[in-house]
């Protein structure tokens, strides 16, 4: 007898988590993996975020916060938004959650009802299907080539918008791309954005701290659909505050309210504790963390230039983020030892068992003919994968 409800049967496990798991029972088993599967800085979070942390338990802050936030971490994204993004969204505006995962399924379960449709640009986030799926929405995939840097256009924005269209989905940079949209790309979606003014857009900006281009660029900085777009950011990976679990949204004030009463059914606030210590990293100067931005720059340019040296790989240069986007088509249909690649799955696992590499397939984030590789850990590390992929690509003919 099966007790699961449908909802939980019809959603699919994060297959970033999957490649993670199963690198890790190969560890476990003896086995010499190197898993370059999870978006996770290899960085400590800064000693000065801790010491805040320390404080707060010793100040007692060890009971129910405010369950959007306290009043004063949510004036630090105030201030954050307008110091660093220009953004004008008051503490009553702003939402904090247990990361930003739960941020942007708040924003989603507030919004989408069943057979609304919700726009994704392809690659995106893993978690952004399912989560529309969850919420009784339908996802649309808008795929994008490496050639353009998978970045789409205000024209095929509006070719894909009809009157089931209520929402789009985005990061910036990307997740699993790279890709970092700039001021007068983002100005051309918008265009088309304000012509359906019931269309709500999300802009994921989680990765905004490790741009290796210039300053970051907010979709909400456009005045004309600042009502239309929801900022979701965070401290998890421009601080290397994963475990904390803390994200935040900027929202017109109806949909934060809405945020606000959702959260308060399901987790409420966030831990009191990871509150103090996002204080302290929002009200530093970001320059205190760009020591993380540098190393992943040099990492990136590491990465490139030893997969530019293996036959059937196609890559572009990100811009953001810690991976790499790699076009693979070419490698399909090659064998070795009677195993046939005949997508990016077969791939990711030909390279698991050949060269003990954990990375992620490209379907997962709706790319089937690309795969991310994370290039946040150690250059090391990343010599020696990247000398085993290529070891194993050379293999297969």
């Amino acid at each position: 007898m099966n007790l699961l409800s449908d909802r939980i049967q019809e959603l699919s496990e994060s297959q970033t988590i999957a490649m993670n798991r199963k690198s890790r029972e190969m560890k476990e088993n003896g086995i010499d993996v190197i898993s370059l599967s999870l978006g996770e800085p290899d960085f400590n979070t800064p000693d000065f975020i801790k010491d805040a942390a320390k404080q707060a338990i010793d100040d007692n802050y060890t009971y129910y916060p405010p369950i959007a936030g306290y009043k004063d971490v949510r004036e630090a994204i105030s201030k954050k938004f307008k110091r660093d993004n220009g953004l004008d969204y008051s503490p009553e505006q702003i939402v904090v959650s247990t990361g930003a995962k739960q941020s942007i399924a708040n924003v989603v379960l507030c919004t989408i009802n069943p057979g609304d449709e919700v726009l994704l640009p392809a690659p995106y986030w893993v978690s952004y299907y399912e989560i529309v799926k969850l919420a009784g929405g339908i996802p649309v995939v808008i795929p994008t080539k490496i050639e353009n840097d998978f970045k789409i256009t205000g024209e095929e924005l509006e070719s894909f918008i009809n009157t089931k269209t209520k929402m789009m989905i985005f990061s910036s940079p990307c997740n699993p791309s790279g890709t970092v949209y700039r001021a007068e790309e983002l100005e051309d979606l918008a265009k088309v954005i304000k012509v359906h003014p019931n269309l709500l857009v999300i802009s994921d900006e989680i990765y905004e701290l490790i741009n290796f281009e210039g300053k970051h660029a907010s979709l909400a900085a456009n005045t004309e659909i600042y009502d239309q777009v929801i900022t979701i950011n965070g401290v998890s990976k421009g601080f290397a505050m994963t475990g904390w679990r803390c994200g935040y949204i900027g929202a017109p004030l109806w949909l934060a309210k809405a945020c606000d009463k959702m959260q308060g059914q399901f987790t409420s606030a966030t831990c009191s504790i990871t509150q103090r210590a996002v204080l302290a990293a929002l009200e530093a100067d970001p320059s205190e963390v760009s020591y993380m931005k540098d190393a992943f720059a040099k990492r990136r340019d590491l990465v490139l230039g030893l997969l530019n040296e293996i036959p059937g790989i196609e890559t572009n240069l990100p811009i953001g983020a810690f991976y790499i986007f790699p076009n693979v088509t070419k490698l399909f249909g090659k064998k070795h030892n009677g195993k046939e690649i005949g997508n990016c799955n077969d791939l990711c696992l030909y390279l698991l068992e050949e060269a003990q590499v954990g990375l992620v397939p490209g379907d997962a984030f709706g790319s089937p003919n690309c795969i991310r590789i994370s290039y946040a850990a150690s250059e090391e590390t990343l010599v020696e994968a990247l000398k085993r992929i290529k070891s194993a690509i050379e293999k297969l003919s």
